[in-house]
């Protein structure tokens, strides 16, 4: 049972940010404290991801658990509440995903994903991605 009104459900969906986000933020605030420069939703790209190291051609995704149906997450529970809706949207957006995987590796990129779940300990998050950095060098 949702305990808000539908008014105060609809101004809380309308804060919900698509762009630099607490867990995107936190991510590159230590990569660049780190010393790593990058691009942020780089458009040159397929899917526009979070991250973009573009000499090394690596794309980082920081994807939301409920957003993007993490498989086996507590926090990718689908709403009980207008069930058609939801399914069809979350469907489509994990849809998506696939497709931007799917165009990211025909063009010769290399993909990770981190997600929200995973950041409650960033910097063990961002050393594990400093590794994913270093084994692609960049290319000129």
């Amino acid at each position: 049972m949702d305990n808000l009104t539908p008014g105060q459900r609809a101004k809380n969906m309308r804060r919900v940010k698509s762009k630099d986000t607490s867990p995107e933020m936190a991510v590159r605030r230590r990569l660049f404290a780190l010393g790593y420069r990058y691009r942020v939703h780089y458009s040159g790209v397929p899917g526009k991801p979070d991250v973009v190291f573009p000499t090394r051609r690596l794309a980082i995704f920081i994807h939301g658990c409920f957003w993007h149906q993490h498989e086996g997450c507590k926090k990718a529970k689908r709403p009980a509440t207008r069930r058609s809706f939801w399914n069809t949207k979350l469907d489509r957006n994990m849809a998506r995903d696939r497709d931007v995987r799917r165009d990211l590796e025909a063009a010769g990129w290399t993909q990770h994903v981190i997600w929200e779940c995973e950041l409650k300990d960033v910097d063990a998050v961002v050393l594990r991605l400093v590794e994913v950095i270093k084994k692609h060098p960049a290319q000129r």
